[in-house]
């Protein structure tokens, strides 16, 4: 919530890079061994299309080109910058190197420091929430860039029938660059939910230190697995929504607002019937939204996506009130209310 004295935090630039490579709905279809058509992909999953990486999209790299892209909009000096929080996914170019810190190089943040957070598709309402705790809570900054990459897309198993709520994985990179006391784009308030019971329901099940690569697992290593299909699918049904919805509505609290004073829901993608239940449940039409059907589910980068797709298409204007919402893996739950333009206090 935006403090009495007025401190506050809001968006400057926002940046957003697309690999020009696409995989189309008979392309996934294709690689799934007969167990799904084009046209179930199309109408079940909501996917006519998707970015995937190219030969030089690494996830730091994505997320380098992306954060080029914020700071230009943003109109800063990258010498500005505080800090950097890096959003980007741990499948990247060189296991155990910090992204953030490669994203302050490349960008020329020589004055910042830099972190990486991370909560699955959870990871960019998150970041904001943490810049924002971290701006109003030392004098000393004033700008914080949040950038980073994504290409789980490549640890699919098609062939897997339990990973076809992930077939929408795809590529990409997004960044924000947020700054203290803009008097714009600004966040009013933040709540966040984790669930520790599905921590190990589902990630890379070979490949770490429990289940290391060998001669005899090489070709299952590194793959997307659910370890425990129906404890997730029941634990799923019973919370996923409602836990969504409360998010939801102690952010808009926190923000002195009620849910119906929503414009725009910046929202991850996931298959139609849920989204078109969680427009019903929340008074929204589509116009009040952007449906990713024709990029994919590029984690934490598609609430950044949203929000850059909205703008261009005039959905989001001066004045909006923006919801990002956003799940991840483990598993947690986000949303946040941003209201866009410029703010008199």
């Amino acid at each position: 919530m935006v403090a009495q004295n007025n401190h506050h935090i809001g968006i400057t630039g926002v940046g957003i890079y697309l690999p020009e490579n696409i995989m189309t709905a008979e392309d996934i279809a294709a690689r799934t061994a007969g167990n799904w058509k084009p046209e179930a992909e199309r109408e079940k999953l909501g996917i006519k299309e998707k970015r995937v990486p190219g030969e030089n999209d690494g996830t730091q790299s994505m997320g380098v080109a992306a954060a080029r892209r914020a700071v230009r909009s943003a109109g800063i000096d990258p010498g500005e910058i505080d800090m950097v929080l890096g959003i980007g996914e741990e499948w990247k170019e060189y296991p155990l190197t910090t992204s953030s810190i490669y994203i302050q190089e490349q960008v020329g943040a020589y004055r910042a420091w830099a972190i990486d957070v991370q909560q699955r598709c959870g990871t960019t309402v998150a970041a904001l929430k943490l810049a924002e705790d971290l701006l109003l809570g030392n004098e000393e900054y004033q700008k914080i860039l949040i950038a980073g990459g994504y290409r789980n897309c490549d640890l699919l198993d098609y062939t897997d029938p339990t990973l076809s709520f992930m077939y929408n994985l795809g590529a990409g990179g997004g960044a924000l660059v947020v700054e203290k006391n803009c008097s714009r784009n600004v966040l009013q308030g933040t709540h966040l939910i984790s669930d520790g019971s599905l921590a190990r329901d589902a990630g890379v099940e070979i490949g770490g230190v429990a289940n290391p690569v060998t001669e005899e697992n090489l070709e299952q290593a590194f793959k997307l697995r659910i370890f425990d299909v129906e404890h997730m699918k029941e634990r799923l049904n019973e919370i996923s929504l409602e836990n969504w919805l409360y998010c939801m509505k102690k952010a808009f609290e926190k923000a002195g607002k009620k849910i119906e004073d929503m414009d725009y829901l910046a929202v991850l993608h996931f298959k139609p019937s849920m989204h078109e239940f969680l427009l019903d449940e929340l008074g929204l039409t589509p116009a009040n939204t952007t449906y990713l059907d024709n990029y994919g589910h590029i984690g934490q980068i598609d609430q950044i996506l949203s929000l850059k797709l909205g703008l261009e298409s005039g959905r989001i204007k001066p004045g909006s009130t923006i919801s990002m919402i956003s799940a991840g893996i483990g598993y947690a739950w986000a949303a946040n209310v941003i209201r866009w333009g410029k703010i008199t206090f």
